[in-house]
Order: C-alpha cells, then structure tokens, then sequence
C-alpha cells in the first residue's frame, strides 16, 4: 500500500503534486492521500507511520516494503518507492 501524508499549504507538497501524478499514471499505482494539517485523525495515522523518521510533510511510504520518503524528492525515487525497488 502507498500512502502519502500532506498539508494543503504545505509548498513542498504541493511542488510534489505532479511528480505524485506521473508516477501515478507511468505505474498504474495509487498513493492513498491523507491531508494531516487540518485533520487529526490523519495526524495520528501520520505518526503511526512515520515512528520518528520524518517529523514532517509530505511524507511518503510503501507500507509493503516499509521503505520511505521525507520531503520531496525526484521522479525516480518516488516511482522506485512506488514500485517496491
């Protein structure tokens, strides 16, 4: 399972917005989106995930291979996390 954890005015996440998109489409795999600034619940899921590796948004995770990505990052990682690689 993918997920990702945002913040609406987050602008790292929001620059990572069309590099989420196109590994979206280039794989076929789906990030389950939580926006975690204005919803606590996401919060809590947030740092049942994380466990201290991030602090912070956008955070992303393969929860299958337990691999992880903090902050933005390249087309090639997310894609390599999405991709279980």
């Amino acid at each position: 399972m993918l997920l990702e954890f945002y913040g609406k005015e987050c602008p790292h996440c929001v620059n990572m917005e069309p590099t989420v998109a196109k590994v979206e489409k280039a794989t076929g795999l789906k990030f389950q989106k939580f926006e975690v600034w204005h919803n606590e619940e996401n919060a809590q899921k947030l740092n049942t995930h994380d466990r201290g590796r991030c602090g912070g948004v956008p955070f992303y995770i393969n929860t299958d291979t337990d691999k992880f990505i903090c902050g933005e990052d390249s087309y090639e990682a997310l894609k390599a996390l999405a991709e279980g690689k």
